[in-house]
């Protein structure tokens, strides 16, 4: 039926059929009545109630998903069709018959009552057989869509925590460590407590899709902590964050791998200090660094960005924006009202 001209020949073999019942239902005995007219006007209004209630399905897909709101789809789309086809129907039968039939009017109240009866009931079975196999196939769509989500997912997932527990990573905290244990002992001691913090954070996210920002800012003092005995006093960090804001989601380490970019990307020195600030505004969670690019960058995948872009793809459709002049880089994702998934 998705072939038009195959859906054609079927509307002219359902109107052939209706015409034929209308005729053993509610024989008609007029001298200006044509049957081969009537085969014609019941071909026409079977095109006008099928094409106009596809139209009307495609619409309204737009606006309500059958998976997603079947009831409220339903409740709207089952009166505007009913309405939609009686007036198909009633309308070209009161031409015909006032005009080009010209029958006495018990007839033609009678045949007007046969036709429309016959014509609702009719649309009624074709349109739910068409709409149901549409639903079907959209619930079949939808199902695979899950599964391939699931996979992508699982693969953001596993690429995320390769990106993050790397050798290059744990090589420079064990570089740091093995200064501090000679220099500060009592500040190795909480070097050693904040980096298991970050491993714990890594193990006990691995299987959540979203978590809330309150939760990945815990997480990032830990990170931070580390970057800063690491860097000292070339690197700094700067948060805005509203306290409603930290109830909202975002993918777990989403914040922790743009902070690792600017590092990654960007000269942290004496003579080159790295600003890093973080604050949350209207729905969104920025993070700006000042630019000045490393001549020598650290291994990199180059998968970071997206991987978020890909994560966020299944909660929402505001993009991942990247902004950048001559002076600033800017990275803002979405925040997300509910943990929906």
């Amino acid at each position: 039926m998705r072939n038009k001209k195959i859906r054609f020949v079927y509307f002219i073999l359902v109107g052939i059929v209706i015409s034929m019942i209308i005729h053993v239902v509610s024989p008609i005995s007029n001298p200006n009545h044509n049957s081969f007219i009537d085969l014609i006007i019941s071909v026409l209004i079977t095109v006008f109630i099928w094409e106009g209630n596809l139209r009307l399905d495609a619409w309204l897909n737009k606006k309500y998903s059958w998976i997603e709101q079947t009831g409220k789809r339903l409740l709207i789309q089952a009166p505007l069709s009913l309405l939609m086809s009686t007036i198909l129907i009633i309308v070209p039968m009161f031409l015909y018959e006032r005009y080009i039939c010209c029958m006495p009017a018990e007839q033609e109240r009678l045949l007007m009552i046969t036709c429309t009866v016959i014509g609702l009931l009719s649309s009624v079975i074709l349109l739910s057989l068409e709409i149901g196999a549409k639903f079907f196939r959209e619930w079949k769509n939808s199902l695979v869509e899950v599964e391939k989500y699931k996979t992508e997912s699982a693969q953001a997932q596993l690429q995320n925590l390769k990106e993050q527990v790397n050798p290059h990573f744990l090589f420079n905290n064990l570089s740091v460590l093995s200064s501090l244990v000679y220099k500060d002992q009592d500040k190795a001691v909480d070097f050693i407590n904040q980096l298991s913090k970050v491993y714990r954070y890594l193990l006990d996210t691995r299987n959540s899709e979203l978590i809330s920002l309150g939760e990945e800012l815990t997480f990032i003092e830990s990170y931070t902590f580390l970057l800063q005995i690491r860097f000292d006093t070339n690197i700094r960090f700067e948060f805005d964050i509203p306290n409603e804001s930290k109830k909202t989601f975002l993918p777990p380490m989403a914040l922790q791998m743009l902070i690792e970019n600017t590092i990654k990307h960007n000269e942290v020195s004496s003579e080159f200090p790295l600003t890093v600030t973080v604050k949350a505004q209207a729905g969104l969670l920025q993070v700006q660094n000042n630019l000045q690019p490393r001549l020598h960058r650290e291994p990199s995948s180059n998968t970071g960005l997206q991987n978020i872009r890909e994560r966020y793809k299944h909660y929402t459709n505001i993009p991942v924006e990247v902004t950048q002049d001559a002076r600033t880089f800017v990275v803002t994702i979405p925040l997300l009202t509910n943990n929906t998934k």
